[in-house]
Parts: structure tokens; sequence; C-alpha cells
């Protein structure tokens, strides 16, 4: 029996702050297994979430209008542009009059009449400003107050990715056949800490004579027994080397050691597996189809 064993490590270094488990212990999907240092990423993940409540601050400040006391403001000064542009009004037709009466000079007539251009003119400006004042910012700022946004989220996510890495939780079920770190030790980045054994992942390997080798196929099921085994274990052949190769000193066979053999691999289900360990030697009969 051999096992493909699950070296769990996570990619950043960091000293080892807590170890959840240990050896022979039985985990489950998404059991805790190890905690490295984290205050680093956390830092940055806050950071993170920061910038993005400034960009979409911003974002949401440039789809609005100016404040309610900014638009007053302009309200109020074209009022009182629209009074003054009254009041040169009123002063042209008196001094139309006077004119006409030969009381008064034609420049003096002229001077008013530029005035009230000239009130028209600031009426007509902050009409406009008023109107600007009202409206969001220009596409082009939004879009890219938007953009802002976007990158403020993907920054987020690979700060919430980058602290969750710190945190390593098993990836199946499986049995932690050893750990190799113990806590307060520093852990190199990729450095496995944790080995994990799922039964699924718990295979028999044994060898087929060159002249048997005919009668067997992929997923034929074969039968397993070991020392102290209640009752055999079925298994499927999933590989069939396409090789030959001598036979090593440590194979059990019962044929000749001269002979050619070629390496096969089955699988057990994983509830028989747990029956089984690696590095016990089993006897195989394969079964006809």
């Amino acid at each position: 029996m051999e096992g493909e064993y699950i070296r769990v490590a996570a990619p950043f270094a960091g000293e080892l702050v807590t170890l959840s488990v240990r050896r022979g212990q039985a985990v489950k999907v998404g059991d805790p297994l190890f905690t490295l240092e984290q205050e680093n990423e956390a830092a940055a993940r806050d950071e993170a979430a920061e910038r993005l409540r400034r960009a979409e601050a911003q974002w949401e400040d440039l789809k609005k209008g100016k404040r309610a006391t900014e638009i007053e403001a302009i309200e109020a000064q074209l009022s009182q542009a629209e009074a003054q542009l009254r009041l040169s009004e009123a002063q042209i037709k008196r001094q139309e009059r006077l004119v006409a009466s030969r009381f008064a000079s034609r420049e003096t007539l002229d001077e008013v009449r530029a005035a009230r251009d000239r009130d028209r003119a600031r009426i007509a400006e902050l009409t406009a400003e008023l109107e600007t004042a009202r409206l969001a910012a220009r596409e082009d700022e939004v879009r890219a107050a938007e953009a802002e946004v976007a990158a403020a989220k993907a920054a987020l996510a690979q700060a919430d990715w980058r602290l969750g890495q710190k945190s390593v939780r098993s990836p199946s079920e499986a049995l932690v056949t050893d750990t190799l770190y113990v806590q307060g030790e520093w852990v190199s980045a990729g450095s496995p800490v944790v080995e994990l054994l799922p039964p699924k992942n718990i295979k028999l390997r044994f060898f087929v004579p060159e002249p048997e080798l005919g009668a067997i196929q992929l997923h034929q099921p074969v039968s397993v027994t070991c020392d102290g085994g209640p009752a055999p274990i079925a298994a499927h052949i999933t590989y069939i080397a396409p090789e030959a190769e001598y036979t090593p000193p440590v194979i059990y066979s019962r044929e000749s050691r001269e002979k050619l053999v070629f390496l096969v691999e089955a699988y057990p289900s994983p509830e028989d597996a747990v029956r089984l360990h690696p590095g016990q030697p089993v006897e195989v009969r394969v079964l006809p189809q």
C-alpha cells in the first residue's frame, strides 16, 4: 500500500502562531490547520478597505450636483442681479424722458443703458452657473471615478486573499500524518507545515508478470487481503504501466524474480481505504470482469 500525501503550506512566510492539529488527528474539509502571524496583511487589508470607501465617496459625490447651500447662494446672487436689472431699466426710462426734455445729456443715457446690458449679462452668467451647479460632474470624470472604485475593490480582494492565506484550512477530509513545525518557529514561504493523507489517496501498487498482463485491463476489480484483515477489500485498477521493469528485490512475488513485470495501481473505496496503511504488504487477486 502507498499514499499520496498532501503537504499543506502557505504561500507567504511568517511565524507559526497557531498549530490547530496534531499527528494522528482526523480532520474534515475546512477544519483549521495552522495560522501564521498576519499583522502586516491585516493592516494592508484595512488600508485597502479605507481606500475603497474613499473612492466610493468620491464617485457618489461626482454623480451629484453642488450642495444645497451652494445652490441657494447662487440663487440669491441671481435674485440680486434681477433686482439690479429692474432698477437699470427704470433708470433708462427716466433718463429717456429727461433727455427728451433736454434736462439730461445723452451721455448719461448711454451710461445707464450700458449698466442695463451689464446686468443682463450678469443674469445670464448666474443662470448658467445655477444650471451647472445642479448637474453632476462630466461623464469622463464620473467614468474615471468609477474605474477608481473598481481598482480599489480589486486591491481589497487581493488584500483579503493575502490575509486569508495566513490562516490555512484543510482542503479535504484526511488524516494528519505529520506536523513539520512547532508553534513559534519561522516558516518560509511555501514550506509545508502539515502533512495530510486523505483516504481517497491511499492506493495499491503491485506488479504483474508479463505473461499475465494481457488478462488485465483498466477498471478491472481486484481483491485485496492483508494480515489480520477481517475480509477482502475490493479495489479497481486505475493504471497499468506502459513499460516493463525488472522485479526489484523488495517485491513480494511468488514468480521468478528474473521475469519482467509491469506496475499496476488500483484504488479501494475511501471507506475501505481507512483499513489500510501505506507501507503495509498485501496480497492481490485480480478478479474477472
